[in-house]
């Protein structure tokens, strides 16, 4: 059996990346920008992957956005709602404690394996 990584990956970062963008959007910021920002950070993520996400968190209430049209082309800015933040802020709850879980039980694997 071949094991899908890549599909693996994708699964897992669709909840991580909801995260980051309900964190980068305590400022306001349009897509391609925050590509940038998170690339910035050590974080690569395709316009194909962002914007139906930002589509989805809008769709929800957790984002809203508004257009620019003051320079030479229209930018839509996006940023969080107030269910947005305490969304954001249950969600790094449970991936803290989801965290600690898998450290917890690496550890009581890694003493079994060692004796």
């Amino acid at each position: 059996m071949e094991i899908d990584v890549a599909n693996l990956e994708i699964e897992m970062n669709r909840g991580f990346l909801q995260i980051l963008v309900l964190l980068a959007l305590e400022q306001k910021m349009y897509g391609y920008k925050m590509i940038k920002y998170y690339e910035q950070h050590g974080y690569t993520v395709e316009e194909n992957t962002l914007y139906p996400i930002l589509r989805r968190l809008e769709k929800n209430g957790l984002i809203k956005s508004e257009w620019d049209v003051s320079g030479d082309r229209p930018k839509k800015f996006y940023h969080i709602t107030a269910l947005g933040r305490l969304v954001r802020k249950k969600a790094l709850a449970i991936w803290g404690e989801q965290n600690d879980m898998l450290k917890n039980i690496m550890e009581v694997n890694s003493h079994v394996s060692k004796s």
